[in-house]
């Protein structure tokens, strides 16, 4: 599976239902050579107060279920993460 065919998949939390939105990146534990979590970016009506740069981070141990359309995961609760300055302009350098 390429890191690509992650990004066409819907991320649904089957605690709730809702959808979370699509993998927008991977995070990766070289030292161990595997996946450490799938990011999603946050949507502002769905998170409320936040947005603008936010991102859910979801550990692999997480996900559920890896199908054709999407990608299942169990999120008790919902942590959102917004990336430092820095991190946001080396993201988009890439």
């Amino acid at each position: 599976m390429k890191i690509s065919d992650f990004q066409t998949k819907d991320v649904i939390n089957i605690v709730d239902g809702k959808k979370l939105g699509f993998i927008s990146d991977l995070a990766l534990d070289l030292h161990n050579g595997r996946i450490d979590s799938i990011v999603v970016p946050s949507n502002s009506k769905f998170f409320g107060l936040f947005g603008g740069g936010t991102e859910v981070v979801i550990p692999w141990r997480n996900i559920v279920k890896i199908g054709e359309d999407v990608v299942l995961v169990r999120l008790e609760e919902i942590g959102v993460y917004r990336p430092s300055e820095q991190e946001f302009f080396m993201r988009s350098a890439t």
